[in-house]
């Protein structure tokens, strides 16, 4: 179907027909679902596969840990200002103008980050690309809302659940990869030829449906006070949740002031809520990002593995995702999707409270790749279900606001996950290492231990004041090895209680008919 074909039906037939059989501009719906899911692939990519690289930034621009550490700020800052407000622009301009433009947007900056000489530069570039980027993931979720009917929706998530659970979990692998073998800035270039074939592709396939044609003259203008408070007010919670730890929290006047800021902001903005289901996608997130730098985390810091080998661990758990999201797509279409979010969350909560109890310092690989899969096959339960939930008695024309609140609920829920980790890991591994200090004194079985170390030391030709300090740090190093295992166990039984808690609720949502049209009053 050309533009042209397409113009010439009305407003009212084109809701029908996405109504009943989805607008597919004539071509392949599955098509349309690869096309506009490469680019999204590549802009969640992004949000992780810079990590494993800062070292690697810093060190190449002149820069401290902590100021590269703003790579990943300004692109999580912009990205969350872009998508509460991506449902008005892709309705005021063209939702096919508009994510060509994302797509265009984030492949230039992403070639620029490449290209950057200093670290001002690079935070400049990297906000474009999350602005270009923040577009993506909502206009995606709303061409796949139009482009199937309800019946067969749930396979069409599943092909956007693979691009953004995939995504995260094979990100640190790839960017470890590339960082390892090339350089840092090919984090970045890869992203350019995935751009390019995108904007080729979806300017031949898509074609706006007339009814958001139609639409486009009847929006009114953006409330700029409303935006201005969110674009405010989200900004100035991403900082309180990326720089809290590393400054104290609300030790830091800093924090203080921005955090006031935020939530100034955000109440004064009112229509800023979430339902049960965005309430859903954002635990999701918090316990796929959190658990996703958990891990690997874990891993190389106490566990001795390359930023590649810690990538490993993680790749077996998007495969696993991969290979159930087709089943749980033909699910949603028969099986009330309340019960699919609550066996994915049952599922998930059981998993991290097994890995609760089973990450220690002498974990074998193909056990931490297990408990990853175990927690990978909740989190494909999850997703579609959500998803075709979110949308339920939602009308057509309003697919475009309903994405860009998904999408912000998953990307809030990384930021906030992240954040509780990082911070209850240096908490209470602060508490632990107390708790344990107590009990090392230099009697009994740890006398003897001491003397054993001591003496082994001395046959190696150290004297014998310096073996017997060398004895003690080697205790030391093992009540901190001791506390921040302790530390990592309790970060993962609070997101083991997220998830729980999220079972019972979402049996109080209103049942949703499988494979019923999502339409609304």
């Amino acid at each position: 179907m050309t533009p042209k074909e397409a113009a010439a039906i009305s407003p009212e037939e084109s809701l029908r027909i996405t109504r009943e059989q989805g607008w597919t501009g004539g071509h392949n719906p599955w098509v349309v679902a690869l096309v506009v899911t490469m680019a999204t692939f590549m802009e969640v990519l992004d949000t992780a596969i810079a990590n494993v690289s800062l070292p690697h930034i810093a060190g190449s621009l002149s820069a401290s840990i902590d100021e590269s550490t703003w790579v990943l700020t300004s692109y999580l800052v912009s990205n969350a200002v872009v998508l509460p407000i991506s449902g008005w622009v892709a309705t005021r301009i063209g939702r096919k103008r508009f994510y060509l433009t994302c797509v265009m947007l984030f492949t230039i900056s992403s070639f620029l980050c490449g290209l950057a000489p200093n670290l001002g530069l690079l935070i400049f570039f990297r906000v474009l690309q999350g602005i270009g980027g923040g577009g993506l993931g909502p206009s995606e979720q709303a061409i796949l809302a139009d482009t199937f009917p309800p019946a067969k929706r749930g396979m069409a998530f599943a092909v956007y659940g693979m691009a953004v659970v995939l995504a995260p979990a094979i990100g640190p692998t790839l960017g470890g990869f590339i960082t390892d073998h090339y350089s840092w800035r090919w984090v970045f270039f890869i992203n350019v030829p995935v751009g390019i074939a995108s904007m080729l592709l979806s300017s031949r396939i898509l074609v706006d449906p007339p009814h958001l044609v139609e639409a486009k003259k009847r929006v009114g203008p953006i409330d700029g006070v409303g935006l201005g408070l969110i674009a405010v007010g989200l900004g100035a919670l991403e900082y309180v949740l990326d720089k809290g730890q590393e400054e104290d929290w609300f030790n830091s006047h800093t924090i203080v002031i921005f955090a006031t800021v935020a939530a100034v902001a955000l109440v004064t903005f009112r229509s800023a809520t979430f339902a049960v289901s965005n309430l859903m996608m954002l635990v999701l997130g918090m316990a796929l990002y959190g658990s996703t730098v958990l891990l690997p985390q874990y891993l190389q810091v106490w566990m001795g593995y390359s930023a590649q080998d810690a990538g490993m661990v993680l790749s077996p758990g998007g495969f696993t995702v991969i290979l159930l999201l087709p089943l749980v797509g033909r699910l949603v279409s028969k099986v009330d999707p309340r019960y699919l979010i609550a066996f994915g969350f049952l599922i998930l909560s059981a998993a991290l409270f097994h890995m609760a109890h089973t990450l220690y310092p002498g974990i074998d690989f193909r056990t931490a790749v297990l408990i990853r899969i175990y927690q990978s096959a909740g989190l494909a339960f999850l997703f579609v279900p959500i998803n075709t939930m979110v949308y339920s008695g939602v009308p057509p024309q309003k697919n475009n606001q309903v994405s860009g609140i998904v999408n912000l609920a998953r990307n809030m829920g990384g930021d906030i996950g992240i954040a509780l980790v990082t911070t209850l890991i240096a908490r209470r591994s602060q508490f632990h290492q107390a708790r344990l200090a107590e009990h090392v004194v230099p009697s009994g079985d740890l006398g003897a231990r001491l003397a054993g170390i001591a003496a082994h030391l001395q046959q190696m030709g150290i004297g014998a004041a310096e073996a017997t300090k060398m004895a003690y740090g080697q205790i030391y190093a093992q009540v901190i090895k001791q506390a921040q295992t302790l530390a990592y166990l309790d970060a993962l039984l609070m997101l083991s209680i997220f998830a729980a808690i999220m079972v019972p609720l979402v049996l109080k949502t209103r049942r949703v008919k499988p494979g019923a049209a999502a339409m609304g009053h």
